[in-house]
């Protein structure tokens, strides 16, 4: 199943046979069209949310346009609180577009005792003031200096936050880049989180197993939370700076 909704101007690229290329001329020989076909593919597999150079495709979460607390540097998309914060404030970040069914690959780099995280299935709605409202959470944190990872594992770096514990710390020190990828496939009814080229936390999607995980968590009883397949990813504003890049996304 590949279920996908993006308002990215590339978005028409990636639905053709050939990727951007011209389509196979009459008389071409089919060998050489044989070998044209991996690169269109390898090409149209990933979709970059981010190309380190602007703000293009997201947005704040139930605002129009870009908080001005994230910045772009170094190629890496950066939060940092403001020094007076207005009561109330949101900065958190959501895409534009809407997917369903993907692994999703990016970087992150956490500061001294931060806190992040990043959402799936996002809906924005005025009654849901925050993206952890109705969006699942990877946990983005500092393991060693943050109160949340002494709180209980199912709040440390690369958890499904409240639910799923990760069954190793693999995250690289302060100040490093960490490397995550989040497989969302509800068709398959699973889940997972690679950090740093290991597989950390695996969870049921979509089904009774998910349900019964939620109702023993915190999240038991919210109304919106885990209900949209179809969503938008979210990038947490938790008070703490910390930083992005390389996000792009392959449709399953």
């Amino acid at each position: 199943m590949r279920t996908f909704w993006i308002a990215l101007p590339l978005a028409a690229c990636i639905t053709l046979q050939w990727g951007c290329k011209d389509a196979p001329k009459e008389g071409e020989k089919a060998s050489e069209m044989t070998q044209m076909e991996p690169e269109a593919e390898a090409v149209s597999d990933w979709i970059s949310l981010f190309d380190g150079s602007s703000f293009e495709g997201w947005k704040g979460y139930n605002q129009n346009g870009m908080p001005g607390a994230w910045t772009i540097e170094d190629g890496a998309m950066v939060f940092t609180p403001p020094a007076e914060r207005p009561e109330g404030a949101n900065y958190n970040l959501v895409t534009e577009g809407r997917f369903s069914n993907f692994v999703l690959s990016l970087e992150w780099r956490i500061s001294e005792g931060g806190n992040s995280g990043v959402f799936w299935g996002v809906e924005e709605l005025e009654q849901y003031g925050q993206p952890y409202v109705t969006g699942p959470e990877i946990q983005v944190l500092d393991n060693e200096k943050h109160p949340d990872a002494k709180a209980g594992t199912t709040h440390q770096a690369g958890a499904l936050y409240d639910m799923v514990a990760p069954s190793a710390d693999v995250t690289k020190p302060v100040g490093e880049w960490n490397l995550m990828e989040i497989t969302v496939n509800y068709a398959a009814q699973e889940g997972k989180v690679v950090l740093n080229g290991t597989e950390i936390v695996r969870f049921p999607l979509g089904n009774e197993a998910w349900d019964t995980m939620v109702a023993g968590s915190k999240f038991a009883g919210w109304e919106g939370f885990g209900k949209y397949p179809t969503g938008k990813i979210g990038l947490q504003d938790h008070g703490d700076v910390v930083a992005y890049r390389n996000i792009k996304l392959k449709p399953l």
